[in-house]
């Protein structure tokens, strides 16, 4: 597994939740001043220079569920408001539209590439705010200095990280479905042509040599493919073309999105059951949670705004049966951690879970450390 995975994950999937909210927001005709506010508002917090330097830290991927918590507190960081069904609908988005683009990335490196596409779609949602632009722009060169001299190996074992975190996940969305990239299973399609890995050829040719290297002779096959020769690699400058399309907006034209839970998710596997049940790593993923949210600035709304909420399904009758109907093991029950940029509360709050064993011991009295062993047996 490699340690440095979790900053592309965050902001792919970040990036994929600005994508929905943006396109929800514009479906549910919500005030274009409000919604700049909402998008900026995530953004700015998102991107918050202490949040970061936690997130750019080696270390493992966790849970899900920590993972959804952080979420949950990022798409709450304005005055918009998601309930249950919805929060659990936009994670489910947001998961299977990243995990498609890892599998169809053509090269291991790409998986940076697309980080770069959807870097470059939120510069565009804050053109008119030059002190966020300037908070991404800083992102962009931390990951141009953290990746730019990894190996081809290095982003394997990225790439490999990330499909594993993903395995399982086979929630089927009308949009794929009906761009035939998506089985009824849930399982995505692999493409058997368009354009090949910049800096490989097109199958078709085995080339065979003698001891010496020298070529002595070559023999055509057919592939059964339709690939072609790619034009040009993707720049990964600050600005520049990407080439690759992957990571882009796929909710530019209002298109309804659905989800729903194919069989191979509605039948989980054991081993993702006990990925759900109670772990020895859930007092790091407390600590990971708490020095996560500790680096994140909430902003309160201020003076009068009122706030709104956001529905992602096109009626309330239908947000209310998916949260009926949604399967309990894969409804993620957030873990409600209060941190602040309060550092006696943040000292308070790492010296109480540095206490913490993970035991079967009996429980005393009801106290703050009572209280984050419940909510790590909820893990």
């Amino acid at each position: 597994m490699s340690v440095r995975t979790l900053p592309l994950l965050f902001l792919n999937l970040g990036g994929e939740m600005l994508y929905i909210l943006d396109q929800r927001l514009r479906a549910q005709n919500i005030p274009g001043d409000k919604a700049r506010k909402v998008l900026h508002d995530i953004i700015s917090t998102m991107f918050n220079r202490k949040f970061m330097e936690e997130l750019f830290k080696p270390q493992e991927l966790y849970s899900k569920k920590a993972l959804r918590t952080v979420y949950d507190r990022l798409a709450h960081a304005s005055i918009m408001r998601l309930n249950q069904a919805s929060m659990d609908k936009l994670y489910d988005l947001m998961t299977m539209a990243f995990k498609h683009q890892v599998l169809l990335c053509p090269r291991p490196k790409d998986v940076l590439l697309v980080t770069f596409n959807h870097l470059d779609a939120i510069k565009g949602f804050i053109q008119d705010s030059p002190a966020i632009l300037h908070q991404v722009e800083e992102i962009f060169r931390q990951l141009t200095e953290t990746y730019g001299g990894l190996s081809a190996g290095e982003f394997q074992l990225i790439r490999q990280t990330l499909l594993t975190f993903f395995q399982d996940l086979h929630i089927r969305v009308s949009l794929f479905l009906k761009d035939k990239v998506q089985n009824s299973n849930g399982r995505f399609v692999l493409p058997v042509s368009g354009p090949v890995p910049w800096g490989t050829e097109v199958p078709g040719l085995i080339r065979m040599f003698d001891s010496k290297g020298k070529e002595v002779k070559k023999v055509e096959f057919k592939h059964g493919g339709n690939y072609v020769t790619a034009p040009k690699e993707g720049s990964f400058e600050l600005y520049g073309d990407r080439v690759l399309k992957l990571g882009t907006n796929m909710y530019s034209m209002n298109r309804p999105v659905e989800t729903h839970m194919s069989g191979a998710s509605k039948n989980l596997a054991p081993r993702t059951q006990e990925n759900i049940a109670p772990n020895p790593l859930a007092k790091e993923e407390l600590n990971f949670l708490a020095r996560l949210m500790g680096g994140m600035e909430i902003k309160k709304p201020s003076g009068p705004e009122p706030g709104f909420r956001l529905n992602l399904f096109t009626t309330d009758e239908e947000e209310e049966q998916a949260a009926l109907t949604r399967p309990e093991e894969l409804s993620y029950e957030v873990i409600n951690i209060q941190a602040t940029q309060d550092q006696q509360r943040n000292e308070e709050l790492a010296r109480i879970m540095g206490e913490l064993e993970v035991t079967d011991q009996p429980r005393q009295s009801a106290s703050k450390g009572d209280d984050l062993l419940a909510m790590m047996d909820g893990l």
